[in-house]
């Protein structure tokens, strides 16, 4: 266990069996392979916060882990690279889709047989991106793009193949919507800042992009799963450890995740079993309900969450902006475990990429149960 550190004098000591520590781990270096997972424009990713989660977590016994709100992935594929045992989870669809060609897939490539069956044109297929979303998103082009790929999918071998090329198209689509959201639509002129990313198009990202994911394919000698679930219908068994990182409620605005990246959860499924609300500009997805969304639910979901992970070690991200507060979240927490560490330390979220980008520092938690 890291050392405590003194609190200030405005605050008072903690209880007893909680510790707080300032550690950095400034020079703890990341593991091989992790440093290459590459970045997500993705609400509240923790991919600039590896260093410091891996310094804790490397201090841990354990050798199966859950991450049932994978999200980008970077910390279920730092686990990966740790050489542990994976099972990623998300109440999205596109988050599973990307553990799946990442972390569970531990050899099939992008290789050139397969960009060619990718990338083959096709004289009559699907075009109900480009019909859906036309004037919305994207060009007419990268539109048909889109669809183009997402019927030659059918044209891979296995399966790993067709998730780690939804997750190239994935990012692809990330790097080129403005502001890396879903929200914005129709003439986004006013976002050119003259980035790369904006003037690419969708199928030279996607070349790029399946690149880069190439290089985070290994084998680390384990069996990994990835699927979409709700955590808690999740019946969590051999999980010696759990990094939780829920979609806590923010003090402004909101954490609906659908709202932001509604298009790549349709393109993740080519919108099958998706509800389209057709009434809305940007042809939003019905959003699945989930308690860490409201203040009058969020703390009974997290008391819910720490019982049905009692069995396990408990490693809870948060951060200084959330609801319910870190007070709260340890007292939860120690009702199920005797001792608890709390890991702090500055951080800075850059999220949008124009003149009004929005940026938030705030002090980051790990909260540890045992």
């Amino acid at each position: 266990m890291a050392a405590s550190v003194s609190l200030p004098h405005s605050q008072p000591e903690p209880p007893a069996g909680l510790v707080y520590s300032r550690e950095s781990f400034a020079d703890v270096p990341l593991p091989e392979h992790a440093a290459a997972y590459p970045e997500f424009r993705y609400m509240g990713s923790k991919h600039r916060l590896l260093p410091w989660l891996h310094g804790v977590l490397r201090g841990l016994p354990f050798e199966t882990a859950a991450d049932p709100f994978a999200g980008s992935g970077c910390v279920a594929y730092l686990l990966k690279a740790m050489g542990k045992r994976v099972v990623a989870s998300d109440f999205l669809n596109f988050p599973a889709v990307i553990a799946a060609g990442t972390i569970v897939n531990n050899h099939h490539q992008l290789d050139g047989p397969a960009l060619s069956a990718l990338l083959k044109k096709r004289r009559k297929g699907p075009n109900f991106i480009e019909k859906t979303f036309e004037g919305i998103f994207f060009s007419t082009g990268d539109l048909r793009f889109l669809d183009r790929v997402t019927a030659n999918l059918e044209l891979l071998p296995h399966p790993h193949q067709q998730d780690l090329a939804r997750a190239a198209l994935i990012r692809s689509c990330l790097k080129k919507q403005p502001r890396g959201v879903f929200t914005v639509s129709g003439d986004l002129s006013r976002y050119d800042d003259g980035r790369r990313d904006l003037r690419l198009t969708l199928e030279e990202h996607f070349l790029e992009q399946s690149a880069a994911f190439n290089q985070v394919i290994f084998d680390n000698g384990r069996q990994h799963t990835a699927k979409r679930a709700d955590v808690f219908s999740l019946r969590p068994r051999g999980i010696d450890l759990v990094y939780l990182d829920p979609p806590y409620v923010p003090r402004a605005d909101d954490n609906c995740y659908m709202k932001r990246y509604h298009f790549l959860e349709g393109l993740s499924c080519y919108w099958k079993g998706q509800t389209i609300m057709e009434d809305t500009k940007v042809k939003k997805i019905e959003k699945p309900y989930t308690p860490f969304s409201y203040r009058r639910t969020a703390v009974d979901a997290f008391d819910k969450l720490f019982r049905l992970y009692r069995e396990s070690i408990i490693v809870l991200s948060y951060s200084s902006n959330g609801f319910p507060d870190r007070e709260e979240l340890e007292g939860l927490l120690r009702r199920y475990k005797t001792s608890v560490t709390a890991y702090e330390r500055p951080h800075r979220y850059h999220f949008g990429t124009h003149q009004a980008v929005e940026r938030a520092t705030v002090n980051e938690y790990l909260i540890v149960g045992r």
